[in-house]
């Protein structure tokens, strides 16, 4: 119908002016609308803020620094996601088959920590994370970045590669590369033949078990500063000479356990010797490519070209949690044993007879199994942790991962992990049904 049939043209002429009026105050409540009954798409989410970003060098754009100044504050966030950028690395090249998790809307999770009752947005304005991702199985459902990083950002695991190096262990005794992790040491590196370390089996070092005396505190006068002098200088040293220097035992190997980076760097020259392949070659043609990873990695090598073991291993967040879901799945791939599945319940299990390894015993609450951290309680469940607030946490039953970078401004805190250990209890009550 023609609106002249409804009108003549004068009084038209306001109604016109009506419906044009109307039309303009409809049009943005109406988009408005559309908005709120919208979700936002399922995907990353990215910010270029976080707590106390004043002091981690927001201003300066989070700047990289250098050997001589990683460690400052105002450096941290940078070095933190382009470690290799300072130091010598293996690069890992991606997979020659992306594999690529699903995504669903973001939950809502809300945590107790104390006596306050929080959200996971709280737990991001708290924490100086700079990337937080929780999947189910092949399910991505919530991926936030803080201090500008991105998805395309190398986070640096610290201690969080102790766990890929007894993985690459499995493989290397299932190949009969290595015989028996019953062992001795200097059965594969002959340089430490006459030392406490030669002298000590694999099994030892993967339990942390040996008895040789190495102290941790991250006081900078400590060993574990001295070893990591003697690697990241720079200079081509013997490695096995480099740790050959901590000779003095304590306790007879396989009854205590204590914390010491270097049983993990004798590890690395033990899978180097007894495959004949780089450490990082190793994990790429095991692991890396068949998991399906997007991204490059890397891992740094010290003066000699060998892996430094211990730490330093590089990768995008979404890769660190095609990580978890191979170990969530107890080594299995979409169908492939990339692990052995007996190797990942062993090093995820205490036996009877180490009962200086179990939670609650080893330390106030973790465990320890092969170069990884136990949860107490019946379910099997574990961790992947590093200095400053690194974490993988691994529920098999669930399949549920939570991987975790940030930048603490101390290596280790008193109770540093007991929030997002109070989070992820959330998460595992609220979306692991």
């Amino acid at each position: 119908m023609h609106w002249g049939a409804l009108c003549r043209p004068r009084s038209c002429r306001g109604l016109f002016l009506a419906i044009l009026l109307a039309s303009a105050l409809w049009a943005p409540l109406a988009r408005a609308q559309d908005v709120r009954s919208s979700p936002r798409e399922p995907g990353p989410v990215f910010s270029e803020s976080g707590p106390d970003a004043e002091l981690y060098g927001a201003a300066a754009g989070y700047p990289l620094g250098t050997r001589g100044t990683a460690t400052p504050l105002d450096k941290l966030v940078g070095v933190y996601s382009h470690f290799d950028e300072i130091y010598p690395s293996r690069p890992i090249a991606r997979a020659t088959a992306p594999w690529q998790f699903k995504r669903a809307p973001e939950p809502s999770i809300a945590y107790s920590f104390g006596t306050e009752r929080l959200s996971i947005a709280d737990y991001l304005k708290r924490n100086p994370v700079t990337g937080l991702l929780i999947a189910r199985d092949d399910t991505i459902l919530y991926e936030h970045y803080q201090y500008s990083r991105t998805d395309h950002d190398r986070f640096l695991s610290q201690s969080m590669a102790k766990t890929l190096v007894a993985m690459l262990v499995g493989i290397a005794v299932s190949e009969g590369r290595i015989k028996s992790i019953d062992d001795l040491v200097s059965t594969y590196v002959p340089g430490l033949a006459g030392t406490e370390y030669g002298n000590t089996s694999i099994r030892a070092l993967l339990n942390m078990s040996s008895g040789v005396e190495f102290s941790e505190v991250y006081d900078g006068n400590d060993d574990i500063a001295r070893l990591g002098r003697a690697l990241f200088g720079g200079e081509a040293k013997d490695p096995a000479a480099v740790v050959a220097q901590f000779n003095t035992r304590t306790a007879p190997p396989g009854t205590r356990w204590h914390y010491a980076s270097v049983e993990t760097e004798i590890l690395g020259l033990v899978l180097r010797a007894a495959t004949g392949t780089p450490v990082a070659d190793y994990l790429h043609d095991r692991i890396w490519d068949a998991i399906g990873t997007e991204a490059d990695a890397s891992w740094a090598i010290d003066g000699s070209g060998q892996e430094i073991a211990f730490c330093c291993f590089n990768a995008t967040l979404r890769d660190y949690a095609r990580l978890g879901r191979l170990l969530a799945h107890d080594g299995a791939w979409e169908g492939r044993q990339l692990i052995p599945r007996q190797w990942l319940l062993d090093a995820t299990t205490v036996r009877p007879s180490d009962g200086h390894l179990a939670p609650r015993v080893a330390t106030p609450y973790f465990g320890y199994g092969y170069q990884v951290w136990l949860l107490p309680g019946e379910q099997r469940r574990f961790a992947l942790l590093g200095i400053r607030g690194q974490v993988i946490l691994v529920d098999p039953a669930s399949k549920l991962v939570m991987v975790h970078t940030a930048v603490r401004q101390k290596p280790s805190e008193p109770g540093a992990l007991r929030e997002p250990l109070a989070l992820w209890s959330a998460v595992l009550q609220q979306l692991g049904q």
